[in-house]
């Protein structure tokens, strides 16, 4: 019986914490998604400012931002964007989903080339 009791008790518990971290929290979008490339078998790295709305040319890949956006007011905040990157030479896209600027490794474009991670969203004020 107390085990019964201490079981419901922790579940509860356990989804009440699930729920406060799920609170939604304020964004403002930004126009511009500042990503950072890596060939891996250069090793060269490049920083690219991509627009909004706007396909973008990296070597082999073709990128487009869809959105980003960050927690309002902080601009150098913990970003996200949804990107589309597509290899020129494949017909479906290799990454299709939101990327967060602080966990790139929780969303990653599987490549065996290349890496792509977002670094912020920047406002047109820079």
């Amino acid at each position: 019986m107390i085990r019964a009791f201490v079981f419901c008790l922790s579940s509860c518990l356990c989804l009440a914490g699930t729920a406060w971290a799920q609170a939604q929290v304020a964004t403002d979008n930004a126009g511009i998604a500042q990503l950072r490339a890596l060939d891996t078998l250069t090793g060269a790295v490049t920083d690219i400012d991509a627009t909004v709305g706007e396909t973008h040319s990296y070597e082999r890949l073709m990128i487009t931002v869809q959105e980003c956006r960050y927690p309002k007011g902080n601009p150098n905040g913990d970003a996200f964007a949804l990107l589309t990157i597509k290899d020129i030479r494949e017909e479906k896209p290799r990454f299709d989903a939101w990327m967060v600027a602080s966990s790139p490794a929780l969303s990653a474009l599987e490549h065996p080339r290349y890496d792509v991670w977002l670094l912020k969203c920047k406002t047109s004020e820079g």
